[in-house]
């Protein structure tokens, strides 16, 4: 059987560039200091049990540590937003200098002026080339403000007019 030729890695990241995604902070507390990244593949997996997915990169230096944990809390961020995700989309140790934020339910860190938060418990982790697919098992949630997300789209962001 032929092998199939190699795809080009700058059309897919083209063509998905076309697919809107809304973006969030996913945090946990290792007790000593708050932990975070910026993620825009969050997914809702199954209701029944309640179940939410996401997929960090395999090359991320914090992930590691959130899993640790285990006790996470993802934060839909709103439209205002940007800065925040500025701040947990670099690298670096201090992601949460200047973000105010409580700590959820779960002890994870709940950042103000989220549109929602769901505290989750790592379930599960699939490889998947350059990623993982993490599974967690939703323990609570909580809608905080009616506003317009934080969206990603063809390497920016923007607002959703609704």
């Amino acid at each position: 059987m032929p092998l199939e030729p190699a795809l080009d890695t700058t059309l897919l990241r083209s063509v998905m560039s076309n697919f809107c995604t809304g973006v969030t902070v996913i945090t946990a507390h290792d007790g000593s200091v708050p932990l975070g990244f910026a993620c825009q593949s969050l997914t809702s997996v199954s209701l029944d049990p309640p179940l939410v997915s996401f997929c960090p990169a395999r090359t991320s230096r914090s992930w590691p540590r959130l899993r640790e944990v285990g006790t996470l809390c993802i934060n839909v961020l709103a439209h205002d937003q940007r800065p925040e995700c500025a701040s947990f989309a670099t690298s670096g140790d201090d992601k949460f200098a200047g973000i105010d934020w409580t700590r959820a339910g779960n002890g994870a860190p709940a950042l103000s002026g989220a549109l929602a938060r769901i505290e989750v418990t790592v379930e599960d982790e699939h490889d998947a080339g350059d990623h993982t697919i993490v599974v967690a098992r939703v323990g609570n949630l909580e809608v905080l403000r009616e506003d317009g997300p934080l969206l990603f789209y063809r390497g920016g962001y923007g607002r959703f007019e609704g």
